[in-house]
């Protein structure tokens, strides 16, 4: 590394990005470690588990992150922008895709986890999994999306409806009709429910 080169890592998200437009490749450098495996994953799970359309879809919003940094946001939190944009990538893709009902196998998401011991318990966690993958993708785009913020990237109610850009009461509401939905429709994995 060069000596005269500044380090990034302690800047924050929207330091970076400013660096980015004046012009410091060690800054984009910086941002793409901190967010390509996110958005990898979440271009994955929304993307139907297609691994190269995620791969070309994070390809594709680092290169618009490149060109455009001046579309940034400041009154957004990067990560929420960054979100935004990834989530409207997403719906522009549903469009064009007007079907989009092939069910894939949850194979892929390996190379995402460490390895599992097979127990009784991992099976099950397992099967668990490929049902919950199966009924996510049965979800109104728009709930697949705030569920996967939500319980995926951990993101608060607030800031998810800043990306998906409508009400927190919207978001809230979507959130519950998605968990009954998924409640129902995966009780044999709890019968307690």
């Amino acid at each position: 590394m060069n000596i005269f080169s500044p380090s990034y890592k302690k800047s924050s998200d929207e330091i970076l990005v400013q660096s980015m437009a004046e012009g410091k490749k060690a800054a984009f450098d910086e941002i793409y470690l901190r967010y390509s495996k996110k958005m990898h994953f979440f271009f994955y799970k929304m993307l139907d588990y297609d691994t190269d359309k995620a791969n070309d879809f994070v390809q594709d919003l680092f290169l618009r992150l490149i060109e455009k940094p001046h579309l940034f946001n400041t009154e957004m939190r990067f990560s929420s922008w960054l979100y935004s944009v990834a989530g409207n990538m997403c719906r522009n893709e549903y469009r064009r895709i007007s079907v989009r009902k092939e069910i894939k196998t949850d194979a892929d998401l390996d190379n995402f986890h460490y390895e599992q011991e097979q127990t009784s318990a991992s099976i099950d966690f397992s099967k668990f999994k490929s049902a919950l993958t199966k009924e996510l993708d049965e979800l109104e785009p728009d709930h697949k999306l705030i569920f996967l913020l939500r319980f995926q990237e951990n993101l608060p109610i607030n800031e998810i409806s800043q990306i998906v850009q409508c009400p927190e009461g919207t978001v809230k509401s979507r959130l519950f009709y998605s968990i009954k939905k998924l409640s129902t429709k995966l009780t044999n994995y709890n019968p307690n429910l």
